[in-house]
């Protein structure tokens, strides 16, 4: 009987016989695994392997599994590969270790959907959670800042104030012109279109100075400059996050609120009233055009009838929007800017993202606004 384990390879044309004798137990693992690599080779090469185990003297687990992997590693490149001449003793153990990791896997349980909806609300609700505390401590964040220019103006970056001005105002003034020219026009059109089955076209008149200094006028330039300027901040501070400008900024020791968030939330307050105003005058100007040409309405009575159906509370209930909407689309597209990662997708999805907040609080500030000012007779 051998003291030591040997491993004969016995090649028969295309198919090999290993046939292992001896001690096949955990004393001896160093030579089982140098005897295994051996034949390695030869296995690769055959089309078929027997393993005759008559001669095997002795026989642990670890003995059996280094059998196992030789016998799978011919299985594995679809080589067939067959124990033969296992003792009765040894039989039992063989079997254990040929299941080992040959259970298929149970198929996972179907969720439940109401459970999935349960955890989608659980997350939106967390999501929620942490962009109304961004929300906030941006908004602390600059209103601090505002305390710091208050007790020290020159702080104030004037140059950058009026930059953004010129960006976001000036240049924004074709654009919001046209777009509300044209909203004004098709709500005279449609308004004659319908009042004139009951004979009341004048009320076209009413309808479009309400709607467009109340509502429509600073609803559309809000929209308009979130879309405009909120995404050209989310992108230029996200941009600046990526190449770690701003890391830098405060490495300097100075506030990127201070520096680059203030200016420019400063600009939107002051120039969406202004384009509000702007816009509102273009579209009343495009509801008199129609009323002159599709209504037959002379300028005169359309300015006259504009006359008596808005007063000064209209407009001033518009105006006084208009920096709240600037506030909240400014510190969003801000934040966003700030959450930005280090990877172009991620700065164009915050972007996406602070477009769609923007409008979202914008059109619900409107709604809040719109009930306040109910409830107060305005």
């Amino acid at each position: 009987m051998n003291s030591e384990p040997l491993l004969l390879a016995r090649p028969s044309g295309e198919e090999l016989k290993l046939c292992p004798e001896g001690p096949w137990i955990a004393a001896n693992v160093s030579m089982l695994e140098t005897l295994s690599r051996s034949v390695g080779a030869d296995v690769d090469r055959s089309r078929a392997v027997t393993l005759d185990l008559s001669g095997v003297s002795a026989l642990d687990t670890l003995g059996a599994w280094v059998l196992e992997k030789l016998s799978r590693r011919a299985s594995s490149s679809g080589r067939p590969a067959e124990f033969v001449g296992v003792a009765d003793h040894f039989s039992g153990l063989m079997e254990e270790v040929r299941q080992v990791n040959r259970h298929t896997p149970l198929p996972a349980p179907a969720p439940n959907p109401v459970l999935l909806r349960l955890n989608d609300l659980g997350k939106s609700t967390v999501g929620a959670r942490e962009d109304i505390t961004i929300f906030l401590q941006m908004l602390g964040a600059l209103f601090m800042a505002v305390i710091g220019v208050l007790r020290r103006p020159r702080s104030l970056r004037l140059t950058s104030l009026i930059y953004q001005l010129y960006r976001i105002g000036w240049q924004a003034i074709p654009i919001v012109v046209l777009i509300t020219f044209l909203i004004g026009a098709i709500i005279a059109q449609q308004g004659f279109f319908h009042f004139r089955r009951f004979g009341a076209e004048s009320y076209t008149v009413d309808m479009v100075g309400i709607l467009v200094l109340r509502e429509l006028g600073v609803l559309i330039v809000a929209i308009m400059v979130a879309g405009r300027s909120g995404s050209a901040y989310t992108a230029e501070l996200g941009s600046m996050k990526m190449r770690e400008e701003i890391d830098a900024l405060s490495t300097m020791g100075l506030d990127p609120v201070h520096v680059l968030i203030l200016p420019r939330v400063a600009a939107l307050v002051i120039a969406l009233p202004i384009l509000a105003f702007i816009g509102s005058i273009a579209a009343l100007y495009g509801g008199g055009l129609v009323a002159q040409f599709y209504g037959g309405m002379a300028p005169a009575i359309y300015i006259a009838r504009l006359h008596e159906a808005i007063s000064v509370t209209h407009f001033e209930v518009g105006i006084l929007k208009a920096p709240f909407m600037a506030l909240v689309i400014g510190v969003v597209a801000c934040s966003e800017g700030l959450r930005v990662k280090g990877s172009a997708e991620s700065l164009g999805r915050q972007t996406t993202t602070a477009v769609v907040k923007s409008i979202f609080l914008v059109i619900v500030l409107d709604g809040l606004f719109a009930i306040f000012f109910a409830s107060i007779g305005m």
